[in-house]
């Protein structure tokens, strides 16, 4: 008769855990079949009309359609990307509550001393939308017919190559100063305020090669007015398909690109971050989509969540050996 009782208690016991057990599941599970039932949000670092509000606002259109529920952009500029990533820490970890970021995320992530946030630590990579590459441009009568003999001149006369960039800490200047490293050469970097600007100064032949992203340069270079070396990619521009990579141009690891991806705040429930991964990627892998990306001169870009946070953290490494090797103020 004890062993009965002991054996009705046990699997009383029993009964009891696995039902509180599942009273705990049921809520995250109900939220992932419901969600979402209400308008997400997404902060933008970028200020409105620039390719990467752009980027957000033709590939949200079409999440939205896939999800049922639209995505209200927000448009918070200034500060290194801060009070867009702010916001997204400040917002429960619903899902409602999208920020965009990439590679100048990534540079933050060092640049910036005491920052508010980790973007490792504090958000979960969600997805990505489009990228594009560095391109090394020099002035069409240039004596540099290509990348090697570029680098070939930097090795034989140190510190006498000049090579312009756009803005003081940017993916731009970075990637002068990996390009640096991966040469092997020593050679002047000279950051100017604007892509206009740079674009001047190549042309005047105040400087011997400038970097500079496509979308900025295309018309340039279509025009003749600059002559497009290589393109710091593993593979060819689209945009500029005669044009042949840094690895075809003998630079091979030199890769600088600029992509825009999508985090939410850490703590997602895994089932909305999957739910959410899937319907940026059949959006921005859409036709309509695909081809409104490239007609911005930018490349569709669709990740799993998993590889977009591998991305995110090897940019974050990257960039901040390259921001410790050129010795670059952290503000």
């Amino acid at each position: 008769m004890k062993l009965l009782r002991f054996r009705v208690r046990r699997t009383t016991l029993a009964l009891v855990i696995s039902t509180v057990a599942a009273a705990h599941a049921l809520p995250a599970a109900a939220q992932g079949n419901t969600y979402p039932d209400k308008p997400i949000r997404m902060s933008l670092p970028y200020g409105a009309g620039g390719i990467g509000d752009l980027t957000a606002r033709v590939v949200t259109q079409k999440v939205s359609e896939i999800l049922g529920q639209p995505i209200v952009i927000e448009n918070r500029p200034g500060a290194g990307g801060v009070p867009s990533f702010q916001a997204g820490m400040q917002a429960p970890a619903d899902g409602y509550t999208l920020v965009t970021g990439g590679n100048g995320t990534a540079i933050t992530q060092t640049l910036i001393k005491d920052l508010p946030y980790s973007i490792i630590n504090d958000f979960t990579q969600v997805a990505t939308m489009s990228k594009f590459a560095l391109v090394v441009v020099v002035r069409a009568d240039s004596p540099y017919k290509s990348l090697g003999e570029l680098v070939a001149y930097g090795k034989a006369n140190p510190g006498k190559l000049s090579l312009g960039t756009a803005n003081m800490g940017s993916s731009q200047h970075l990637g002068a100063e990996l390009f640096k490293s991966v040469a092997g050469i020593d050679a002047q970097v000279i950051p100017y305020k604007m892509s206009p600007a740079l674009l001047t100064g190549i042309r005047s032949g105040d400087i011997d090669a400038a970097f500079e992203f496509v979308p900025p340069m295309l018309a340039s270079i279509k025009g003749g007015t600059v002559r497009a070396l290589a393109i710091a990619d593993d593979k060819r521009s689209p945009a500029l398909s005669d044009v042949p990579t840094s690895k075809e141009s003998g630079l091979d690891g030199y890769v600088v690109t600029s992509w825009n991806g999508v985090s939410a705040r850490a703590g997602t429930p895994p089932e909305i971050v999957e739910k959410l991964n899937k319907a940026f990627v059949a959006a921005v892998n859409s036709p309509e989509v695909a081809q409104k990306l490239r007609d911005m001169n930018s490349e569709p870009y669709a990740l799993t969540a998993p590889q977009a946070r591998e991305l995110m953290v090897s940019d974050v490494a990257k960039w901040k050996t390259v921001i410790q090797r050129a010795n670059l103020p952290i503000n």
